[in-house]
């Protein structure tokens, strides 16, 4: 899979390393799945041995304040058809979405996971 194809424009602020980094292509991602609106990729430092997140590909902050419901459900969508591959991949995994404190970037993203802390990263979904 390889560097995110078909980089967007997206307006960013000075914490959004998905817009800054992972859109503009200047951090390359190896993408799982993608929508028209939607981007999923392994995570750049996997904390988990199966660690995807799912983002738009336009600046969204974060949940409580997306109020473009047609963008909800296209990257529910996209996190489901992750989630999807990984459960068949792997028995199970789990869905993550932090805000406010607990979201590191300033970038509305999920988070398809599986496995624990300290077992070996891995791929999933080939």
């Amino acid at each position: 899979m390889g560097a995110a194809a078909g980089a967007v424009a997206a307006v960013s602020d000075s914490r959004d390393f998905y817009c800054e980094e992972v859109l503009s292509g200047r951090t390359p991602v190896d993408v799982v799945a993608e929508s028209e609106r939607a981007l999923a990729f392994r995570h750049t430092q996997p904390a988990f041995p199966v660690h995807i997140v799912v983002i738009s590909r336009r600046h969204l902050p974060e949940m409580t304040e997306l109020e473009d419901w047609g963008m909800l459900d296209d990257l529910i969508r996209l996190v489901r058809e992750v989630a999807i591959g990984v459960a068949r991949d792997r028995g199970g995994c789990r869905i993550v979405v932090n805000v406010g404190s607990y979201q590191r970037s300033g970038h509305l993203h999920w988070h398809v996971i599986a496995g624990e802390k300290g077992e070996e990263i891995g791929p999933s979904l080939r």
